[in-house]
């Protein structure tokens, strides 16, 4: 009867207690800015999807490597760690169809009625292909699970010997496989976040306080686990590559962020504030804003450029309350200076 010797390790058990915590600690953020926004906008479902079957396929991996019929604490303490990762994680996901937009849910359309009516809004119960395509990845995030856990446990239960040095081949081929797709997946997995952000150039429900503790924190997760008993590069590689992807997406996230505070709206694209209003319902920066404009294009008739950034905004709504009149050219050649300079690689983050 083989009996549990492990080499005991106080500095590599005193790091795996810290990261369960670090870990525990960094997805608190994500899990509140979600809940506390109401809305899980910003999200991309295939970053879910790859992010879940990734950290499964890897906790099964290791499951696959260190435990046994006469598994030690301390090899399980690295199986608990990756089973944390796993669990919150894939509570971003549940929080993401919890809280996913209603708006985006069903497709809405503007009904036009007889006799010049104003035309109607009406909701249908068409799904919106995204609402659509999340129902789908959650489906197959659970079969996923599901699939590889029966297969993992069955492997396992069939296991001759508790011996880690002499698994079955079958078992160590698996093994193998969970760790390489999960390394596969990890690469694969902030891809689709890092094109959806891009695209619409706003953080949306994204916690940048959370990717600045898990950026760093990667390297500290592939010291732990490598430094685990029977682990082997196929069960740390994936956490690498996600940190360097992670590192990626929090550096675009700072700057459409500062981006966002500079045109006057928040994560989601609303406007920050509204402009104040005087007694007659004018805005009331309005009026300093056209004054500006019609100085700024005097001064360029002499010669004198004159550039006039984060004004777009505002001179856009200068216009809608002003409408056609006399200043209204001058706010078009002053926009479009505006518009010059922000060509080049600033125009990358560009609101659309």
């Amino acid at each position: 009867m083989s009996t549990c010797e492990p080499t005991h390790d106080a500095a590599a058990n005193a790091l795996t207690a810290f990261m369960c915590i670090g870990i525990t600690i960094s997805y608190i953020p994500q899990h509140w800015r979600i809940i506390s926004a109401k809305s899980s906008e910003g999200f991309s479902p295939w970053f879910l999807l790859l992010g879940s079957t990734s950290s499964a396929s890897g906790m099964l991996n290791m499951c696959c490597r260190v435990l046994t019929v006469g598994s030690c604490i301390e090899s399980i303490a690295a199986v608990f760690q990756l089973v944390l990762v796993w669990a919150l994680f894939s509570g971003i996901l549940v929080l993401y169809m919890i809280y996913y937009p209603p708006h985006l849910k069903y497709v809405e359309l503007d009904v036009d009625l007889p006799n010049n009516l104003p035309p109607q809004h009406v909701k249908t119960h068409v799904k919106h292909e995204g609402w659509k395509l999340s129902i789908t990845l959650s489906w197959v995030v659970l079969l996923h699970i599901s699939f590889i856990i029966f297969i993992t446990f069955l492997l396992l239960s069939t296991n001759p010997t508790p011996d880690t040095t002499e698994r079955p081949r079958q078992l160590q081929l698996w093994a193998t496989f969970l760790g390489v797709s999960s390394a596969l997946l990890a690469a694969l997995q902030y891809a689709p976040q890092i094109a959806h952000t891009f695209r619409i150039k706003l953080v949306g429900a994204l916690s940048i306080p959370m990717m600045m503790l898990q950026t760093p924190g990667a390297i500290l997760m592939v010291l732990s686990i490598a430094l685990r008993p029977g682990t082997n590069w196929t069960t740390w590689i994936s956490y690498a590559v996600a940190g360097i992807m992670q590192g990626i997406l929090l550096v675009m996230c700072i700057l459409f962020r500062a981006r966002q505070h500079q045109h006057g709206v928040d994560d989601f694209g609303r406007p920050l504030q509204s402009l104040p209003l005087d007694d007659e319902g004018t805005p009331l920066l309005i009026e300093g804003v056209v004054s500006n404009a019609v100085h700024s294009d005097v001064r360029s008739e002499h010669g004198v450029d004159v550039v006039t950034p984060g004004h777009n905004i505002l001179l856009a709504a200068a216009a809608e309350v002003h409408g056609e009149s006399e200043e209204t050219p001058l706010l078009t050649k002053n926009t479009a200076q505006g518009a010059l300079e922000e060509r080049g690689i600033l125009s990358w983050f560009r609101l659309r």
